[in-house]
């Protein structure tokens, strides 16, 4: 069971599973927003109605790219398509992040100053992680490029496997989890998930190691 983490193919499988629920969240919501259709409990981001829909785009074209880069068939045999879609991963990645600091910004916020600290410290976290992916990628090092470009995955899109423990609380309770307790959930599986991509890294580079390619 362990041998799935460490092949590039069900590891894009198993990333695109994780974050399935947040993009089609953010999916919808791209839709949403300029029809001007958001749900009573999304109205107050309707103060920053460019920085909300740029967080959304940005994270749907984000949760979508990010598994693909994964996938060896495409770095290997369509190199082009590879770097054009890893350049799009990174600028739908920084939009995602900057977006998300405007609405800490401009909007006031419903949740504790935890969940707001670490969306702060987590958007600051992904803008450097693609920072130095980019470099390792011109260093030509690719065992540094996918082990940073991993980790800024998993940083951003770390809160998609909050449903998987959120919904089955719901069904148990009769009610969803709220306040400083939700937010602690949130904030710990977050970091559970970033905790699993550094797992998934170094177990890889013992088994796998990725040497530099020389130019």
């Amino acid at each position: 069971m362990l041998r799935i983490f460490t092949r590039p193919v069900p590891l894009a499988w198993l990333l695109a599973l994780c974050t399935f629920i947040p993009v089609v969240t953010a999916a919808v919501l791209v839709v949403q927003i300029p029809l001007g259709a958001l749900p009573a409990d999304a109205l107050r981001l309707t103060a920053a109605p460019v920085m909300y829909f740029l967080h959304a785009l940005g994270g749907v074209v984000f949760g979508v790219l990010g598994p693909v880069q994964l996938v060896s068939a495409l770095r290997h045999r369509f190199g082009f398509l590879h770097r054009l879609s890893g350049r799009v991963f990174v600028l739908a990645g920084w939009t995602m992040a900057l977006a998300g600091l405007g609405l800490l910004w401009q909007v006031e916020s419903v949740a504790t100053a935890l969940l707001d600290v670490a969306r702060g410290v987590f958007s600051l976290a992904l803008m450097v992680l693609l920072a130095l992916g980019v470099m390792a990628a011109r260093k030509r090092n690719m065992g540094q490029h996918r082990a940073w470009m991993v980790r800024a995955y998993v940083t951003g899109m770390g809160t998609g496997p909050v449903a998987l423990v959120m919904f089955p609380i719901y069904l148990m309770t009769g009610k969803p989890l709220q306040g400083l307790l939700s937010d602690t959930v949130v904030v710990g599986m977050w970091l559970i998930t970033i905790a699993t991509g550094e797992w998934v890294i170094r177990r890889r580079a013992v088994q796998k190691p990725l040497q530099p390619i020389v130019a």
